[in-house]
């Protein structure tokens, strides 16, 4: 496991994954989302040091810019490239559930790291990666190059959507700390395939259960694994967002403590703060204009129209 390097309480966490258009498909309605988004607007909020990485296209950039500029996130100066952003449709339910499809990349098709941005990397404290398929070959290009040397390197590899065990052991080789966001259940046969690797590569794997629980998988010298029960909360929004809240305040507790537990335990209450959303984020964080939009979309899907 790589340790912080000197000077890392100081130094600010780095956040590399998508940016990405949410597109509420029959409300002429479109907002800033992705993964990165919603962890930089908790660091923001609770004072964490932090850079984002990212990139979106030049047809919709001021749909991020005012996000970021609303919530004082700063950018490098290489966030708008030509083309397309990223986006994914969203269709609000009666039942007020999201649901999400059609994943485009845009420019997180050939994206890479400027050389401006990447040496950002050499003032990092860690790398924080959301494996989108953009964020895996820029990753493996990094690390192969040696940029990544002397950064503990994280990656959320979302749902498992884009892996397999092969290919998850082939990522974990450029990676300290893994979290998945498993789709089934506390005892799935695969999991076995997950902590061989962890204890393999002598490699920490954090894999969600939603309320069921947290799996540790610690392959690191005198590592435990362990199983963290999780108390079920009321959903009074929705679950989406809540992994990126929980790898939010995992990251924050690890930084400073070190411990797994502990880290956890405050990914655990980030995540449950989440679910009193409907968004990945309070209504009001992207503006006024939207928070309204929002709930007019929510209003006229609760009454089927």
């Amino acid at each position: 496991m790589t340790g912080p390097r000197p000077g890392a309480a100081e130094a600010p966490q780095l956040l590399l994954g998508a940016l990405s258009l949410d597109i509420y498909v029959g409300h002429d309605l479109v907002l800033p989302g992705g993964g990165v988004l919603n962890m930089a607007w908790r660091w923001r909020r609770d004072g964490i040091p932090f850079r984002l990485l990212s990139r979106v296209g030049d047809d919709r950039p001021e749909v991020f810019r005012a996000f970021l500029d609303r919530h004082g996130i700063a950018v490098e100066p290489g966030l708008v490239a030509t083309g397309r952003s990223a986006s994914i449709d969203i269709a609000i339910r009666p039942d007020l559930q999201p649901w999400m499809d059609n994943f485009v990349e845009g420019v997180w098709e050939t994206f890479r790291l400027t050389p401006d941005e990447e040496a950002r990397l050499v003032e990092g404290a860690s790398l924080h990666v959301v494996l989108v398929e953009g964020g895996i070959r820029e990753l493996r290009r990094l690390a192969a190059a040696g940029a990544t040397r002397g950064l503990e390197v994280t990656a959320d590899f979302l749902s498992f959507r884009h892996y397999t065990l092969q290919r998850f052991a082939g990522t974990m080789t450029d990676v300290d700390i893994g979290f998945v966001g498993w789709p089934g259940r506390t005892r799935d046969d695969e999991l076995r395939g997950l902590r061989a690797i962890a204890h393999d590569q002598a490699k920490l794997v954090v894999v969600t259960f939603g309320s069921q629980g947290v799996r540790v998988f610690d392959g690191r010298p005198g590592g435990v694994d362990r199983f963290i029960p999780v108390h079920a909360v009321p959903v009074e929004g929705t679950t989406l967002g809540c992994g990126d809240a929980f790898i939010a305040g995992f990251l924050e507790a690890w930084r400073s403590s070190r411990d797994v537990v502990a880290a956890v335990e405050r990914g655990k209450r980030l995540g449950a703060e989440a679910t009193a959303w409907r968004r990945p984020l309070p209504d009001d964080a992207y503006g006024p204009d939207a928070a309204e939009a929002l709930a007019a979309a929510d209003a006229a899907a609760a009454a089927g129209r």
